[in-house]
C-alpha cells in the first residue's frame, strides 16, 4: 500500500503555497474587520462623485464675523491647521464676511485635495457672471459644490428656474462640479427633495431642535423617526442618491455646554443619510474637540 505521508520538505512547500493563496483572498472572504470610520475620512457626496472630508470647516459663524474677528493671518492659520488635521472641506457663501478671504487662506494648499462649497444669494440678474465671480474670488478654476442659499418658501423652484438653469450651464462649463441648495424651512426642504435638479442638500440638523427645520423642537427631542419630518426627508434624499451635508450641528454656535455638543454630534454621526457635516470654528482647540467627538461617535455607531 502506497504511503500518503508527506515529507518535511513537501509539507513546508505545500504550506507556503496555501499561505500565498490566502494572502490574495479578498478581505471580505477572510472576515477582515471593516475600516474604522473617522471625522477626516474622504467620503463621496451621494452620486455626485465629489469627495470631501466627513468634517467640513464652516466659515460663516454669525455670517463669518466670528472667523473674521481672528484677522486675516489668524484665519489663514486656522484653515491650514484644519487641513493639517485632515479636514479638506471649506464651506463659504457670498454673504459671509470670509468670502473674500478664502483665496488667500487656501494659498499653498493642493487644490485637487480641497473641497470648496459656496452659495449664491437671491436672484442675480447676471446669474452666470455671479457664478463665475465665485471662481474668480477663490482664484480657482472650479467650485466643487455651489448652492442656492437659504431657501424658505414652498415651491421655490418655480421662481428660481432662471438661476437653476444658470447653475446647470455652469456645470456644463465645468465651473462647478455639483449643484444644490441650503434650506431654512421644512416646506423649502421638501421642494428641494422633489426637484430632480438638486444634487447636494445642506440640511439643518440637531436633536435639540435648535435652528432646525420643522414645526416644533419637540419633533426632534422625542427622537421618534416616525414623527420627525426632517428625518423622513433625509431618507428620501438618500434614496435618490443625493449628497447630504448636515449643518447647525452646534446649534448655530449656541451649544456652549459640552453635553449639548456631544449629544448633537452623536446624533449626526448616527444618521446614515448624512455624508458629512459643517461645523464653524474659531480656534484649533474647537477643531480638535469636534474631531475627537466625531471619532468616538463613529466608533460607537459602527
Amino acid at each position: 500500500m502506497k504511503s500518503h505521508r508527506l515529507s518535511r520538505r513537501q509539507f513546508i512547500e505545500r504550506s507556503a503555497v496555501a499561505a500565498g493563496a490566502v494572502a490574495f483572498l479578498p478581505d471580505s472572504l477572510l472576515g477582515a474587520p471593516a475600516a474604522k470610520r473617522t471625522a477626516v475620512d474622504q467620503v463621496t457626496l451621494g452620486k455626485t462623485g465629489v469627495k470631501v472630508s466627513r468634517l467640513i470647516m464652516g466659515t460663516g459663524s454669525n455670517n463669518g464675523y466670528v472667523q473674521t474677528d481672528l484677522g486675516r493671518d489668524g484665519f489663514n492659520k486656522l484653515v491650514h491647521y484644519a487641513y493639517d488635521q485632515g479636514i479638506t472641506g471649506i464651506d463659504c457663501a457670498a454673504a459671509y464676511k470670509t468670502f473674500d478671504w478664502i483665496a488667500d487662506a487656501i494659498k499653498g494648499l493642493p487644490r485637487e485635495k480641497l473641497f470648496l462649497q459656496s452659495k449664491v444669494d437671491g436672484k442675480p440678474e447676471q446669474a452666470l457672471e455671479t457664478i463665475d465671480h465665485h471662481r474668480k474670488v477663490f482664484n480657482t478654476d472650479y467650485v466643487d459644490s455651489l448652492l442656492v442659499h437659504c431657501m424658505v418658501k414652498d415651491n421655490w423652484t418655480d421662481g428660481w428656474k432662471r438661476i437653476m438653469d444658470a447653475f446647470a450651464e455652469a456645470k456644463e462649463k465645468q465651473w462647478i462640479r455639483a449643484k444644490g441648495v441650503s434650506c431654512h424651512s421644512l416646506p423649502a426642504l421638501r421642494t428641494a427633495v422633489v426637484s430632480d435638479w438638486t444634487e447636494v442638500h445642506l440640511v439643518r440638523v440637531n436633536p435639540q431642535g435648535r435652528h432646525v427645520d420643522g414645526p416644533e423642537q419637540s419633533v426632534w427631542s422625542n427622537h421618534d423617526e416616525d414623527v420627525n419630518p426632517v428625518v423622513t426627508e433625509l431618507k428620501q434624499m438618500r434614496a435618490k442618491g443625493r449628497g447630504v451635508i448636515g449643518m447647525k450641528i452646534i446649534g448655530n454656535g449656541e451649544f456652549v455646554n459640552p453635553e449639548d455638543r456631544e449629544k448633537s454630534i452623536r446624533f449626526a454621526m448616527s444618521r446614515p443619510e448624512l455624508d458629512a457635516v459643517v461645523i464653524g470654528f474659531k480656534t484649533p482647540a474647537e477643531i480638535d474637540e469636534a474631531v475627537q467627538r466625531m471619532n468616538r461617535a463613529l466608533a460607537e455607531a459602527a
